[in-house]
């Protein structure tokens, strides 16, 4: 079989991704500068062509696995596992780790090489993620995945940014209901044009538009730009510097548990693309993610990139391979020759977020659909992480700009808002999610020595402070490792596997008892 390089879908799926990634870089753009404190010469002449080089690696090798694939299967209808930045990552390096240093320090440099360092950590523990993910993925109910990534789609994805839609509905409500339109009907637009392209620039022109006649929905950045080339550039030097000192490693905290939700997240997303149709092997597509991220911070990029949430999305588009190609290259020109500046002073953030909102809606849709109906139970409990990872962020989010803290109003809440507990959820919550589904998953099949081993899990998860611990600082939310990090929730989800294993040997003996004879009138 020889499949076609691209597709008509390719162009849907392209846009679509391009403007995921796009977001991305915008972003880094923005928070670097008013939250990391660093130059806009840093960010366009090394974080950004870092960026280029990792999401050229990774688009391109997914593009050749898709087609692989193809021929192996004898089908064309195989989608490219969709890549980019992982978005969870970046806003926690720029808000847990890069900004407080700058805070404390002041010093740009410094930040930038503390970020390579979490980059490089991240990618080196997704490169040794691969020889352990086919176990994970094999012993890991689908329900308990996907609900993981579905919590994720629906807080930090739909409802991160249906808020801002709401905020300018001027220039972002119409984009919206374009791409909800066209995507969900799959209808097609005269003269083939894609949904998505035909949407932002609906958007982009309202917002011009509206500003020509004196209605400021749309500020556009004031950076100067000059058409240059910024080609990557390899900066060992500024990865070594860190491996010696204590100022990187004092974040593992914050690295580790980032470092874990990368690789669990990557497998979710394996399990949605098979959901979906298309069953990709897990350590090469794991080894390609580790090699981007570690790509990434060689030349410069403090951001680690993932395999992205959304296969099933590009897939309903009609896209194939040649989407991730054309989204390598397109964003790899981009980034060499600074164009997001450009992109800024010309595209409202708003008019692109309905893309991202399509993304959320249909990967937790995908995680009740793509399980047994028995096992949406499981799927809805393990969204209630996520929803309150979310939800404090949102108080913590209210407070900064209230000028409180946390740990000054916690004592206040009492019985208002359990706010201890909401901690309790968040830390650790892709972790927590995953675990709770598995347990609730073997209970309803009446697995219970498979339940028990997870709900032992959790106990121990508990006990060495990757789930659940915490300490409230006047700096905030503090992960917490050790032995018996956790005391009460380990001992709890022990006793819970003890209770699960007395059911399954009282199951057992019931089960083996010998029938009883027939009495005979």
């Amino acid at each position: 079989m020889r499949p076609r390089w691209f597709v008509h879908g390719d162009i849907d799926g392209f846009f679509g991704l391009f403007i995921d990634n796009l977001l991305q870089l915008m972003v880094i753009a923005v928070l670097c500068r008013s939250v990391c404190g660093l130059p806009s010469e840093l960010i366009t002449s090394r974080i950004l062509p870092g960026a280029a080089v990792s999401i050229l690696i990774g688009n391109l090798f997914y593009a050749w696995q898709a087609r692989q694939l193809m021929r192996k299967t004898g089908r064309d209808d195989v989608t490219a596992l969709p890549y980019g930045i992982n978005t969870p990552s970046l806003l926690a390096y720029v808000f847990l780790i890069m900004g407080p240093i700058y805070q404390e320090t002041g010093n740009p440099t410094l930040v930038w090489q503390v970020g390579l360092f979490a980059c490089l950590m991240s990618g080196l523990m997704e490169t040794a993620g691969a020889f352990v993910g086919d176990w994970l993925r094999r012993h890991t109910p689908r329900a308990a995945l996907l609900s993981a990534l579905a919590g994720v789609a629906i807080t930090f994805i739909a409802m991160g940014f249906i808020f801002q839609i709401f905020a300018s509905p001027a220039i972002a409500i119409l984009p919206m209901m374009m791409i909800l339109i066209t995507y969900a009907s799959r209808t097609k637009l005269p003269l083939g044009l894609p949904g998505g392209l035909v949407a932002v620039l609906t958007g982009v022109a309202l917002a011009w538009i509206l500003r020509a006649i004196g209605f400021s929905y749309f500020e556009p950045s004031t950076e100067p730009y000059a058409l240059a080339i910024h080609p990557p550039v390899p900066v060992p030097g500024d990865l070594l510097a860190l491996l010696t000192s204590a100022k990187g490693w004092q974040y593992m905290a914050v690295i580790f548990p980032m470092g874990l939700f990368n690789v669990i997240g990557s497998l979710q997303n394996l399990e949605s693309a098979e959901a979906a149709g298309d069953r990709y092997e897990t350590r090469p597509s794991l080894l390609a993610n580790g090699i981007g991220t570690l790509a990434a911070a060689l030349f410069g990029s403090t951001f680690p990139t993932t395999i992205y949430i959304g296969h099933p999305a590009w897939k309903a588009m009609g896209a194939r391979a040649g989407y991730s190609i054309l989204n390598g290259a397109v964003v790899t020109l981009l980034c060499l020759l600074g164009g997001i500046t450009l992109v800024l002073k010309v595209v409202p953030l708003e008019a692109t977020l309905g893309i991202l909102l399509w993304i959320g809606i249909i990967i937790t849709a995908q995680a009740f659909q793509e399980v047994p109906k028995s096992h949406a139970l499981a799927v809805a409990f393990g969204l209630v992480p996520s929803l309150a990872a979310w939800a404090l962020q949102l108080v913590e989010m209210s407070l900064r700009k209230a000028g409180k803290s946390l740990f000054e109003v916690a004592p206040a809440f009492g019985n208002d808002l359990y706010i201890h507990g909401m901690i309790a959820l968040n830390q650790g919550f892709l972790l927590s999610s995953m675990v709770l589904a598995a347990i609730l998953v073997f209970v309803i099949e009446r697995e219970f020595l498979k339940a028990a081993g997870w709900t032992a899990t959790a106990a121990v998860l508990s006990m060495i402070g990757l789930i659940h611990a915490y300490d409230l600082t006047p700096s905030g939310v503090q992960n917490k490792f050790g032995i018996l990090a956790a005391p009460a929730f380990a001992t709890m989800y022990g006793l819970t596997a003890a209770l699960l294993i007395m059911l399954y040997f009282i199951g057992r003996s019931t089960n083996d008892s010998p029938p009883q004879r027939a009495i005979v009138d």
